[in-house]
């Protein structure tokens, strides 16, 4: 009877030690052997198959006719953006993309509001339509932080310092575009 209540050992195999351990690497390596064969697709001088991404090859990006994506932004606008932007904590910012997330900033003045802005860099010319701004203000109510609307010229406000830093940076490289 104490023999049932006692906790009972897998069987140990009657195979050797050493031929267990081969027969299981033997099964990893074909495990592996096997997920290798069903990769395809072009591989590059390391060995390594390229990504093949479906969806960016039938993107054909804003312009509606450009086969390959483009990356970079307008080195231009997006110094005068970080330039403009630097009294605000930046919690993300994406040359490549052309993205600037700050975090919230409450002014010294004023501890019960705070501001946050989102900053879009849509092109590599300077132009004043390849920047998007969008800011958003909190102001707290007792404990809690209320999304209120901005002043309505807040954006454009701070859209045409970032655009009047831009022509100056420009200017001081001598007007060149690279």
């Amino acid at each position: 009877m104490l023999r049932r209540l006692m906790p009972c050992r897998p069987a140990a195999s009657h195979a050797p030690a050493g031929f267990r351990h081969a027969s299981t690497l033997l099964t990893a390596c074909a495990g592996l052997g096997l997920l290798a064969a069903c990769s395809s697709g072009d591989r590059s001088d390391n060995g390594l198959t390229a990504p093949r991404n479906h969806l960016l090859a039938e993107d054909r990006g804003a312009s509606g006719g450009d086969a390959e994506l483009k990356g970079g932004v307008n080195a231009y606008l997006w110094r005068a953006t970080l330039d403009t932007l630097s009294f605000l904590p930046v919690s993300t910012a994406d040359a490549e993309g052309g993205i600037i997330l700050t975090d919230w900033y409450t002014p010294p003045a004023a501890h019960d509001e705070r501001f946050k802005v989102t900053a879009f860099i849509l092109d590599k010319r300077l132009r004043s339509d390849a920047l998007r701004l969008s800011v958003f203000r909190q102001i707290k109510q007792g404990e809690e932080w209320v999304d209120t609307p901005p002043a309505p010229n807040t954006a454009s406000d701070i859209a045409a310092r970032i655009l009047s830093r831009a022509r100056k940076l420009r200017a001081d490289n001598g007007n060149r575009d690279s």
